[in-house]
């Protein structure tokens, strides 16, 4: 009876346990009360912050409980039993919990969580309250500065009213900040669009141009129809997205036989959290004006079937750029963006691709970043989000 709570709980040990030394020197019963303590508190998120409820249920929406609290073992007792379960000793639990905090509290990612308003109350989120000392257990040899700039993004994401995360934004009229729901300090200075000559990225994508379209005929020929619309936004503006991947990961049943090389190309930048694929925009139509939020990631898109005499562009903030076939465009979504498609009878397609900004952040960043929205998604789905979209943090 493999609950997604239980899974998630046990790829979150896996992790810690393979790569926390310190963890296998520990003597056996705290290696079982560590491994209690996980369980218990990642359920805590996965089963407290957001109940389900089913029809008829008139259970009350519990608070999210502290570390402590979700500690206790309280499993549904059985039809016509009244003998209630016995917690666990809760000072060896509580010992556990300082040993671990205490452990993190004073590197940057366990100053940034503690930074939070909420910080020791049970309204806390317990994922954030895990992530210290998961970030530690996986990623041992990582510096105090090394992690700077990851501590600025978690600061902002456990409170969102701390505008001190903010030090360096360059106030732009087309980039407002009260949109940003996900931000990295010290990535540099921001700009509409870059280069694409900077990544090696888009130069193979340009090289394999003439491959890329045939495997997206390829696909066309496939029978089915696998453009979707991932936003209902996108569905009204005429843009559809034949999706490949999917906050990074690959998708379920999907025929990447057809499509080899532009499945290896994608899968050599780091994908982020959001799309990659074929975008679909029919003519006399475009998306409105509209943000992302998250100044992690950058956005290439390449041009793959364009319509005569420049009738595709997107602007940018106030720069306009028209895509070309076989050319890249590189962007920044934190940028107020639009698009149009003013051909009269013939759709624009272009390779889309969602990345982290390998331009700005390190790859030890990167593989944190990735690390962390990996299981805000596990976490997200435990609490019986179906479908975990862009916003993940």
């Amino acid at each position: 009876k493999d609950s997604p709570t239980m899974v998630l709980l046990i790829t979150i040990v896996v992790a810690l346990v393979t790569t926390c030394h310190s963890f296998i020197s520990l003597p056996a019963s705290q290696q079982h009360q560590y491994g209690v303590l996980l369980f218990a508190a990642s359920k805590g998120f996965g089963a407290g912050s957001t109940n389900i409820k089913k029809s008829g249920s008139k259970k009350k929406k519990s608070k999210k409980p502290s570390m402590i609290n979700a500690m206790e073992d309280k499993p549904k007792a059985e039809a016509g039993s009244t003998t209630s379960s016995q917690p666990f000793v809760r000072s060896e639990q509580e010992q556990l919990i300082e040993q671990l905090a205490a452990a993190t509290a004073n590197n940057p990612i366990g100053r940034a969580v503690a930074s939070s308003p909420l910080a020791g109350t049970e309204e806390m989120d317990p994922f954030w309250q895990l992530m210290p000392s998961l970030i530690s257990s996986r990623f041992p040899n990582a510096r105090d500065d090394d992690l700077k700039r990851v501590a600025g993004m978690v600061r902002h994401a456990v409170n969102t009213d701390d505008k001190s995360v903010f030090e360096d934004w360059e106030d732009h009229p087309d980039r407002p900040q009260n949109e940003i729901h996900a931000y990295m300090p010290g990535l540099g200075k921001p700009q509409p669009f870059h280069d694409p000559q900077k990544l090696h990225f888009c130069q193979k994508l340009s090289d394999n141009y003439d491959i890329i379209l045939q495997e997206y005929q390829a696909l066309l020929k496939d029978h089915q129809n696998r453009f979707q619309s991932v936003t209902s936004m996108n569905y009204d503006a005429g843009w559809r997205t034949l999706v490949l991947f999917y906050n990074g990961h690959r998708i379920p049943d999907f025929p990447y036989h057809l499509c080899p090389v532009t499945t290896s190309l994608l899968e050599s930048v780091p994908l982020a959290g959001r799309i990659a694929g074929f975008n679909r925009q029919q003519p006399q139509s475009g998306i409105p004006r509209h943000t992302d939020g998250n100044n992690m990631w950058l956005t290439c898109q390449m041009g793959l079937i364009v319509p005569p005499e420049d009738a595709a562009y997107i602007q940018v903030a106030q720069e306009t750029q028209h895509w070309k076939e076989g050319e890249c465009l590189l962007y920044d979504t934190t940028y107020e963006h639009e698009t149009y498609n003013a051909s009269p009878d013939q759709e624009r397609v272009v390779l889309h691709v969602d990345f982290f900004n390998t331009l700005a952040m390190t790859p030890l960043e990167i593989e944190i970043m990735q690390y962390i929205y990996n299981l805000r998604e596990e976490f997200m789905k435990a609490e019986g989000v179906a479908k975990v979209g862009a916003q993940i943090l």
